[in-house]
């Protein structure tokens, strides 16, 4: 049985011929929300949400390596997410340092390579420093691309191809939209096949706004806590069920 039978039958879905599948998603991009209402549901404080969060994506980012994903990225800060109560803000940076050190080390030991997209300069030194050391540490593994979108929003990575347009002098006749890839924050990203958003929200929160243009999008409502190997392969199996005619027929 091939991996599209497999994942269809998790969801009783009806055979389809496989030319007319899509091949199974090999880059996936995930909204990870809900970490905030799974810690309310349970009484506990919001740092312990995002806690629970942070062993979420260890258990989905292993399950994508599993399935044969080749390139991951998570939306982990938002540039939006500043705004919220500076001791839940501390909390988040702290939590991010921990699982730099203590969660991504292991994964890079399967073969993990992580970097970040997004803005640097508002991070601590310390929070910098860790990045850069993990980029250079997993910088040759090829099991897995995972990438965390940290202090990141959509429109300003638009807003910063244009204006490294204009400050590198492009002549506007020379602008199209390969210009305008080359010049976001990571423009080796593959463009997602799949995105995925947790907790029932049914929306995007500018995360790559210029990558999922035509990306599948599923929605699911379990929280992101709650999050694993089961939940992506339902997604999967949706993903694998639909036709991709990027505005075809």
């Amino acid at each position: 049985m091939n991996i599209l039978t497999r994942l269809r039958s998790l969801r009783g879905l009806t055979p389809i011929r496989e030319r007319q599948l899509p091949d199974v998603a090999r880059s996936i991009a995930i909204i990870m929300d809900g970490n905030g209402r799974w810690a309310r549901r349970r009484r506990l404080p919001v740092a312990a949400g995002h806690r629970a969060g942070t062993r979420a994506l260890r258990r989905t980012v292993e399950a994508a390596i599993d399935l044969g994903v080749e390139s991951l990225c998570v939306y982990a800060f938002s540039t939006e997410n500043w705004s919220r109560p500076s001791d839940e803000v501390d909390a988040l940076i702290e939590i991010f340092i921990e699982t730099i050190e203590r969660e991504l080390p292991d994964l890079a030991r399967e073969g993990v390579r992580t970097r970040f997209i997004g803005r640097r300069d508002r991070a601590t030194p310390e929070l910098r420093a860790k990045i850069e050391r993990l980029e250079g540490t997993t910088a040759a593994n090829e099991r897995l691309q995972l990438w965390i979108a940290f202090d990141y929003g959509g429109r300003a990575e638009i807003v910063e191809a244009a204006r490294r347009l204009v400050e590198e002098g492009v002549d506007p006749r020379d602008i199209d939209e390969n210009a305008i890839a080359s010049r976001l924050y990571a423009p080796e990203m593959p463009e997602p096949d799949l995105l995925i958003r947790t907790s029932g929200e049914l929306r995007i929160s500018n995360f790559l706004l210029w990558q999922l243009a035509y990306t599948e999008l599923v929605f699911v409502d379990t929280l992101w806590p709650d999050f694993g190997e089961r939940q992506l392969r339902e997604a999967l199996a949706e993903y694998a069920s639909r036709r991709r005619r990027y505005g075809g027929r």
